[in-house]
């Protein structure tokens, strides 16, 4: 059987990879182990104060990105928004959840907690974030979602403290700069020749794998 490979880049901080959560969790359902979704992080929140300051200058700052925010939600009633987003409480970086979470992966792999642990506490911090209003940058909330998920803190640190989280992490910006991600969330199919970026919907993921898993005749090239 064929298996399409994705490489899926986020950013825990952005809310288009909030949003686009739903639409990765069909994909896997609607084609099992047809596909193969890869979990990388890019750094997009990596300086909140300095991105927000640039990006939103005379534009509101803080209330103009929340404003913002929120008008983008209403198209998507299927996910909930806290709506003092950015305004209460604002993460330093989006760094710090990503080197926990790469901590929790390399556990996973190695065994030392349940399969799945890495995709459900992403999305335990996106929820604390995005819906619950918590500072996720901060080791205490990660902490506090990762023990309700089961995970022993003691060994996520000793991941980080040896090194090894923040090599898996450097890892991954590495391939999102050496693949061309522009930005969070970021799918790349057929090694590298295809990027979908953005607000991508199903429809258009499905027509993606529907056609890489197409089995074209000798000669004939993929139409993506």
């Amino acid at each position: 059987m064929k298996t399409v490979p994705i490489v899926y880049f986020s950013d825990v901080l952005c809310i288009w990879a909030y949003i686009a959560q739903p639409r990765v969790d069909l994909v896997k359902k609607t084609y099992s182990d047809q596909v193969r979704v890869e979990q990388k992080f890019c750094s997009v929140f990596g300086d909140t104060v300095g991105k927000i300051s640039a990006a939103w200058k005379g534009k509101g700052e803080y209330e103009g990105f929340n404003a913002h925010l929120r008008h983008a939600a209403k198209a998507f009633p299927e996910i909930t928004l806290c709506p003092d987003l950015w305004l209460k409480v604002r993460p330093a970086t989006s760094n710090s959840a990503h080197l926990f979470l790469k901590a929790i992966n390399l556990l996973e792999r190695g065994g030392g907690c349940e399969t799945g642990s890495t995709e459900a506490i992403t999305w335990a911090l996106r929820q604390g974030f995005f819906v619950q209003g918590k500072d996720i940058a901060r080791w205490d909330i990660q902490c506090e979602i990762g023990l309700q998920a089961g995970v022993e803190i003691s060994r996520i640190e000793a991941l980080i403290h040896d090194g090894s989280a923040f090599a898996a992490l450097a890892s991954d910006y590495h391939d999102a700069a050496m693949m061309g991600v522009q930005g969070s969330p970021t799918f790349v199919l057929n090694d590298g020749r295809q990027k979908l970026y953005g607000n991508v919907g199903f429809r258009i993921l499905d027509a993606n794998i529907q056609e890489l898993l197409r089995e074209p005749q000798q000669g004939q090239a993929s139409w993506c």
